[in-house]
């Protein structure tokens, strides 16, 4: 058993609020949680997660690496083409 007095108490059934919506109930010191992101509508876990472009960076990328990739499989087309 835990030493008296030292410690909080503990709510085995503290309600998670979320947009003032009961989200979870989890263990906790706190009775009640509002939090403004949960994993229910976090974009990462509902798959509406959106690449943000910045300067062009993702642009610039594809640009890169598909001149190796393209100019590699550019070639072999030309060569079966010659055949």
């Amino acid at each position: 058993m835990p030493k008296a007095g030292i410690h909080p108490e503990w709510y085995p059934e503290a309600k998670v609020y979320c947009n003032g919506e009961v989200v979870m109930t989890i263990g906790s010191t706190k009775p009640e949680i509002n939090v403004d992101v949960w994993s229910g509508n976090h974009p990462f876990f509902t798959g509406t997660q959106k690449i943000i472009d910045t300067e062009g960076r993702v642009e610039r990328f594809m640009r890169k690496y598909s001149k190796k990739d393209g100019g590699k499989s550019s070639k072999s087309k030309k060569s079966k083409d010659k055949k």
